[in-house]
């Protein structure tokens, strides 16, 4: 590949993530976009045509009434990726998965169908499910403890990435002359039996033209940095400044090369949310106006989903945030943690920690085009980052970055103009793994 350029992907959210409480009322977007298999691949599409590597289809599987707009009704995501595969031919395709409901053969199966159908442009971001309710859904009265949850991902995927390897590459003479069809000498069972699963294989599908579809991963506690930097290809985080964002590459790519990896393979892609106007000062008071429309009621019951969902409603808002205890530590326990730090060190009512929460939202990737140009090349250039995933709902505010942001990054080489590959792992210069079977032939 020629030099490095930054990485981008779209994160499709329909109509409205966390604190996007008033998002689907844009006439842009159709009350059903969630719903919707053409947004997808409108959205996908638009995505494509400005060279972005990947579209990223986030999920969960446990809502309650004051769950985000989008999270209430939405496609599971490899039927809707599958969908979008055929309309597509170079973005990438990645999709959530819970490694704590699933079983790795059936999740190997589904994703491995999806890098065959897309012709290899499948990734699979992988989560430990915080959603503690989930636990519910699935016959379990209580969800697995941290330990639990992060030993089972790591077996998981490594379980899963050896079904993947059931088929050598050229197992499949297809020879009709010959009358052969498939080598059984290239044709692996995988015989694993673990501490969380025992999987005898082989799985019933051979290898896409990437090798194995491209692992994803987000989490910030020290269980999740280090399942990250033991599985992951790409990363998904947040940081609110360039030093935050510095210091998680370094930490990630340092766990990465103790592991006996290639810390350069370890790609860091956060979520951002540009706010692009012709000006800067409008950009600013376009912020503001987001900001001041968000709804404190939805804020303040959105506040318990990192502590399973606790109902904040039933306190005095005016009086010192509430203690808690433990209450959080089988759900999304770093979040949780961070808030009752925040409370604590700075004395907050409860009010004041919702209002905080809303007020945090605001993007650094604020002002005029040539301001959040300059500013993403400034974060990408210190090392902040490798790329970034935009939300993406009012078609016509995504517009204003691909149309106008984007090409300032091309100019100046920090974007790509054309797909190198038409692969996922070639357009992020990720290596094809090789099968672990024909490597040990000729090792």
């Amino acid at each position: 590949m020629s030099k490095k350029t930054l990485k981008l992907g779209a994160v499709l959210l329909g109509v409205g993530g966390p604190g996007q409480h008033h998002t689907w009322l844009s006439p842009e977007i159709p009350g059903d976009a969630s719903v919707d298999i053409r947004w997808y691949i409108a959205r996908a599409q638009q995505a494509e045509a400005a060279k972005f590597d990947h579209v990223f289809i986030v999920d969960s599987q446990f809502i309650t009434p004051d769950s985000p707009n989008h999270y209430l009704n939405r496609l599971e995501p490899l039927t809707l990726l599958s969908a979008v595969a055929v309309h597509t031919t170079n973005i990438g395709l990645v999709g959530t998965l819970t490694t704590s409901y699933n079983d790795p053969f059936n999740v190997a199966r589904r994703l491995a169908s999806l890098d065959v159908i897309s012709g290899g442009r499948a990734g699979w971001n992988v989560v430990a499910t915080g959603d503690g309710g989930t636990a519910g859904n699935y016959g379990r009265k209580e969800h697995y403890d941290y330990a639990t949850r992060y030993g089972r991902a790591l077996e998981h995927v490594r379980v899963v990435q050896g079904l993947w390897d059931s088929y050598e590459d050229d197992a499949f003479p297809r020879d009709k002359e010959r009358g052969v069809f498939f080598d059984r000498t290239k044709q692996h069972a995988l015989n694993h039996i673990g501490e969380h699963f025992q999987v005898v294989g082989p799985l019933n599908l051979q290898r896409s033209p990437q090798g194995q579809p491209v692992i994803f991963q987000a989490g910030d506690s020290d269980e999740g940095r280090d399942l990250g930097a033991s599985i992951a290809e790409a990363i998904f985080t947040h940081a609110q400044t360039i030093e935050e964002g510095v210091a998680f590459a370094r930490d990630i790519r340092s766990r990465a090369a103790a592991k006996g990896r290639d810390p350069e393979h370890v790609l860091i892609v956060p979520g951002i949310s540009p706010i692009i106007a012709d000006t800067d000062e409008q950009a600013r008071e376009k912020e503001s106006a987001i900001i001041g429309g968000k709804s404190f009621d939805r804020a303040l019951k959105e506040l318990g989903r990192p502590f399973g969902w606790h109902d904040f409603t039933r306190y005095d808002l005016d009086a010192p945030f509430p203690e808690l205890g433990d209450l959080g530590d089988r759900s999304f326990r770093t979040h949780a943690e961070k808030i009752k730090k925040l409370a604590k060190d700075n004395n907050f009512t409860l009010r004041q920690v919702v209002q905080h929460g809303i007020d945090s939202r605001r993007s650094p990737f604020t002002g005029s085009p040539l301001t959040v140009a300059n500013e993403i090349q400034k974060w990408f250039e210190a090392g902040a980052f490798d790329g970034i995933n935009l939300t993406v709902t009012v078609p016509s505010e995504f517009a204003r970055f691909t149309d106008e942001v984007l090409p300032i990054l091309r100019e100046r080489g920090v974007a790509r103009t054309e797909y190198e590959s038409t692969t996922l792992r070639g357009n992020l210069g990720l290596p094809v793994p090789g099968n672990i079977h024909s490597l040990a032939k000729v090792s």
